[in-house]
């Protein structure tokens, strides 16, 4: 079995997506990116749009090479969008389809998810049908599961099991590590190898018994998992990576982050929007000019960034077998 994690915070953008191969298949999971479309008053820095733009090209080559597609639910950083911002992946930009397509059912889905899933079963020219949980060789995926505390404003997720070669992989998508009912779910697979967002500590509104609900799930899960990859809502500030390596600490160590796990450096380029604006300082309508597509962000490209952006889009599966 062979994963990659094609974007998400600790590798420069909002997301949650993920290529792996196993049993024969090529699953893409949450196909989508975003940057955050404001963050301490600032838009994305140009360096920041520049690793977007190779995250979202590498998305889009994945289409063609995966047989199942599958969406945990519509949120605009984890799937192609109708009405992409120009920092979020166009649903126009997708390439033609031939893959098994698997989207979360309806249940509790805003009006706007609900539009947004109809977009994408019309564009892919998809099977509407529920796969809620349906267990098969492959791929297996649970019931609703909230995304974050029970009962809270953004709803559910489906979270989903890739099993082959004698191993599984979980992708728990933004349960946040907030609600009981997932974790629980997440213990009895007894994923290898499992990534989910972290709690959302740069929110205000995060309680303290939510932050210790979500050591204690973390802390469980790396018990029941060989690897727990945490990242996503958890390390949208510098406070997350302090989380995360004391919980890990916690834990035995087996509790890791996205560019962890990939082997490549850790871009907390949202966390550092406005140090980055400081250093690097962005002309006034530069964002208006490129969300017309009159300017691009090769002036903000250095050597080493260049490198990067290079990697990100040939980016290659990682043999899990390795990690455990």
């Amino acid at each position: 079995m062979e994963l990659a994690i094609l974007g998400t915070e600790s590798l420069g953008v909002r997301g949650l997506c993920c290529l792996v191969r196993a049993g024969g298949r090529c699953i893409l999971v949450d196909p989508g990116v975003a940057l955050g479309y404001t963050r301490n008053g600032l838009h994305p820095h140009p360096c920041q749009v520049a690793v977007g733009d190779a995250v979202r090209d590498r998305i889009i080559s994945a289409f063609s090479e995966a047989t199942d597609i599958v969406f945990s639910h519509y949120h605009g950083d984890h799937i192609p969008l109708a009405d992409a911002n120009p920092y979020q992946l166009p649903l126009g930009r997708v390439p033609p389809v031939k893959a098994g397509l698997w989207f979360r059912g309806t249940s509790e889905l805003s009006p706007r998810s609900l539009k947004r899933r109809e977009d994408l079963i019309a564009y892919m020219d998809g099977d509407a049908a529920n796969p809620e949980g349906r267990e098969g060789p492959v791929l297996t995926f649970s019931n609703p599961v909230p995304h974050g505390p029970p009962g809270s404003h953004p709803g559910s997720v489906m979270m989903t099991r890739v099993t082959g070669d004698d191993y599984s992989f979980v992708h728990a998508s933004d349960i946040q590590l907030l609600n009981r009912e997932a974790a629980d779910v997440i213990a009895g697979w007894e994923p290898d190898i499992a990534i989910a967002s972290g709690p959302p500590l740069y929110l205000n509104k995060i309680s303290a018994e939510e932050r210790e609900s979500a050591r204690e799930y973390a802390i469980e899960l790396a018990g029941s998992a060989g690897v727990l990859i945490l990242d996503h809502h958890l390390l949208r500030s510098e406070e997350g990576f302090s989380w995360l390596e004391e919980v890990s600490a916690e834990a035995g160590g087996n509790i890791i982050s996205a560019a962890d796990f990939t082997g490549r450096r850790t871009d907390v380029l949202e966390a550092k929007r406005k140090e980055m604006y400081e250093k690097r300082p962005v002309p006034e309508g530069w964002h208006e000019a490129y969300a017309k597509g009159k300017t691009g962000f090769f002036d903000y490209v250095d050597s080493g960034l260049s490198k990067e952006l290079a990697e990100i889009r040939s980016r290659e599966t990682v043999d899990i077998r390795n990690l455990i």
